[in-house]
């Protein structure tokens, strides 16, 4: 483009070039097509749907082999131990902060393609108005001359109709209002023919659409990327918590969600490669939007406003002031004849009018002149084209970037995620009880310690599928083959103060302590004992009385 006045001329920013120079456009068949910006053209759509289904597609691929891995991990129950759940949490816990700042990035780049869109139809409302106002100066000198000044001149050639004695100066007269009267068709003429090219231009319907657009837009855009941060956020907090439910909630969702951002990158990769095309020659778009070569030629002369190139308005107004110069000399010539000719028709108010209303068009036509200039208009153009093709593309460029990149990072969560709540079991469904567990509650833990190491210290009698005894029962069991009371009441502590019954028989007084202490113990009699039960629950439950104190992890050892 060649230099512009009042500005600097406008230059192709970087992305829109790479946009347009090496994204490839190509139709169905896989052949290159122009990539010259042309949302008419089928043909150019097409090379655009074909680049936004490159992202469906990768999410159709994503899709499937999330359903495949979930097909084969959701019916696997085998316990994996702590440490490798914990290992995915921290995974999960890193990937999560990084997709936030991923969809921060988008939140960002929708904010600059806003403003860009915002400040574009601003510059496209000033265009608009500057547009309005020469249509209107160009009406006012319409009516200014053909019907002010007619009307007048009009008057003037009823006057000159009467009969005079002096024909030779009457014929003079009315060949002056003659060429006064064609002056002011010409300056009238004049005034049309440079506002009718610009008929056609009428950007508000447009702007105002586009606003409504960008009003839906930029909000829903808002509310998707926050409904994504609420989802890392949601995850995050099941990771800290444990939390199974949040976690199924997030892998449901986190699908819907891969969706969504997918979807965004197909419809921001066409949007953005359609911007880039547009902003690589944003003038030769507007030229084409011309209905005509003349209005090609007016909207060329505005959106390049080259020192080179003549104002295409300057042979029309030069027309109009060069008629009203013609208009006010004839008039001032045919002021004194007339004015001798009918003494008594007090022409002079008459032709003092008639000098004002060309004079007042002769001020709308330099009026006139400095609209049609193209430094304001161009201003406007350039300030808008740089507005959309720098802020606005950057903005959209950065949107595209964090969908694909949310996108990437939402499908790494959801598998990983899924790997982890499947894994993520009760107490009761692990086959082994792990003594680092920290999800194990303490009571339960002790006592399995406890059972353990009693019975590994004295060695084990019973069968294979026979549960390991409780701590009181292991120390009944030793109580009863050892026949000492007081060994056993030593390692109860506090289960029953009172002393053993001396005077009774030795067989009598153990079975009857043994029932008292199968009335007290936490655990159940092994199976050989064939002593009658007796006590709470029949001995058959762990029960805690009131006199014994809560075991701890420490006397066991």
């Amino acid at each position: 483009m060649g230099a512009s006045l009042g500005e600097d001329a406008y230059s192709i920013p970087v992305l829109a070039w790479i946009y347009h120079k090496y994204v490839p456009h190509v139709n169905i068949t896989l052949h290159r097509v122009n990539s010259s910006f042309n949302p008419t053209s089928p043909i150019y759509l097409e090379s655009l749907g074909i680049l936004g289904s490159v992202p469906a597609a990768w999410l159709i691929l994503t899709l499937l082999v999330l359903l495949i891995y979930l097909l084969t991990r959701c019916c696997d129950r085998k316990p994996r131990p702590s440490r490798s759940i914990s290992a995915l949490k921290v995974t999960l816990a890193i990937v999560s902060v990084l997709c936030c700042a991923a969809v921060g990035l988008g939140l960002y780049g929708n904010d600059d393609l806003h403003n860009g869109v915002s400040q574009l139809l601003q510059e496209g409302r000033q265009i608009d108005v500057q547009v309005q106002k020469i249509r209107n100066q160009t009406e006012n000198i319409e009516r200014q001359l053909r019907q002010q000044a007619t009307h007048q001149l009009t008057q003037l050639r009823d006057i000159f109709d009467e009969p005079v004695a002096n024909t030779t100066a009457l014929k003079m007269c009315m060949h002056l209002l003659e060429f006064a009267t064609d002056n002011n068709t010409a300056a009238a003429s004049a005034a049309a023919d440079i506002r009718n090219p610009l008929n056609g231009i009428y950007l508000a319907p447009t702007i105002n659409i586009a606003e409504k657009i960008e009003q839906i837009r930029w909000p829903a855009t808002m509310a998707i990327l926050s409904v994504l941060l609420v989802l890392c956020v949601v995850l995050l907090v099941g990771v800290a918590r444990h939390n199974r439910c949040a976690l199924i909630a997030f892998s449901v969702c986190g699908l819907l969600a891969v969706i969504a951002s997918y979807v965004m990158a197909s419809v921001y990769i066409a949007s953005t490669v359609a911007l880039g095309d547009l902003c690589a020659a944003p003038d030769k778009f507007v030229e084409d939007q011309a209905s005509n070569e003349l209005t090609k030629e007016i909207l060329r002369y505005y959106t390049t406003c080259e020192r080179a190139r003549a104002n295409p308005f300057t042979q029309r107004l030069r027309e109009a002031k060069g008629a009203i110069e013609n208009m006010r000399s004839t008039l001032n010539s045919l002021k004194k004849p007339a004015t001798d000719l009918f003494p008594r028709k007090s022409l002079e108010p008459k032709f003092s009018s008639l000098l004002n209303q060309v004079n007042e068009g002769d001020l709308l036509i330099t009026a006139l002149t400095s609209s049609v200039d193209c430094r304001t208009l161009h201003t406007h153009y350039l300030r808008g084209a740089r507005a959309l093709c720098n802020v606005g593309l950057l903005g959209l460029t950065l949107m595209l970037l964090s969908s694909v990149l949310a996108g990437f990072l939402l499908t790494i969560l959801v598998w990983v995620d899924s790997h982890t709540w499947i894994y993520i079991r009760k107490k009761k469904d692990y086959h082994q009880v792990n003594d680092n567990d920290p999800y194990l509650p303490p009571p339960a833990a002790s006592q399995a310690i406890a059972a353990r190491t009693l019975q590994r210290s004295q060695g084990s009698s019973y069968p294979p599928d026979t549960p390991p005894p409780s701590y009181t029962s292991v120390m009944m069991h030793n109580c009863a083959s050892s026949n000492s009371m007081h060994e056993a009441q030593s390692l109860i502590d506090g289960c029953d103060m009172r002393p053993p019954d001396h005077h009774r028989g030795g067989g009598a007084g153990n079975a009857a302590h043994m029932s008292h202490l199968r009335g007290h113990t936490l655990g159940r009699l092994p199976s050989h004992h064939h002593e009658p039960l007796s006590g709470p629950n029949n001995g058959k439950y762990a029960t805690l009385s009131k006199q014994c104190k809560t075991l701890e992890s420490s006397d066991y050892y």
